[in-house]
């Protein structure tokens, strides 16, 4: 069989044989550039990192939140829960969800964190941080619509 013939093959084995790696392979988060990165400017930059790691963006808008308690509502007893949401609500954030080989857990945004934010109230970005809320909070900011499905040119040289 030819090189293309085999790749497919290789696809459909994975599926098979290993449902988990083959499901980490489509696995979608959410990620937001808080409205400190936005007025700082800091968007192209947290968007290069995340394509150079080789995620692919499967949607993103520059919005202003409306759903915020929604989205904090697991946080609501907490006492920062009022400055969060005010702090939130002073800006647009650019929200966007990312897809890639285990991407909740790599493209969380602690080193984003360390390299660009001045203080701790200040994260610049939001990242979900497990399979569920990843889940949540696409269905929550996005409609399905909004996702769109397409194949990297880079991904036969990340994946395969």
């Amino acid at each position: 069989p030819s090189h293309s013939q085999v790749k497919p093959r290789r696809r459909e084995l994975l599926h098979r044989r290993c449902p988990a790696a083959a499901a980490a392979l489509s696995e979608r988060t959410f990620t937001a550039i808080e409205p400190d990165g936005v007025r700082r400017g800091l968007g192209a930059e947290i968007i290069e990192r995340f394509e150079q790691k080789g995620f692919k963006l499967v949607a993103m808008k520059l919005i202003h939140l409306n759903l915020l308690k929604e989205h904090y509502i697991d946080l609501k007893d907490w006492p920062f829960y009022d400055g969060l949401v005010q702090y939130m609500h002073s800006g647009p954030i650019v929200a966007m969800v990312w897809e890639g080989l285990n991407v909740i857990k790599t493209g969380r945004p602690g080193a984003i964190h360390g390299d660009l934010c001045v203080q701790v109230g200040r994260n610049i970005i939001h990242g979900s941080d497990s399979v569920e809320s990843a889940k949540t909070e696409v269905n929550l900011w996005f409609t399905p619509e909004e996702l769109v499905d397409y194949r990297s040119c880079a991904h036969e040289w990340i994946y395969e």
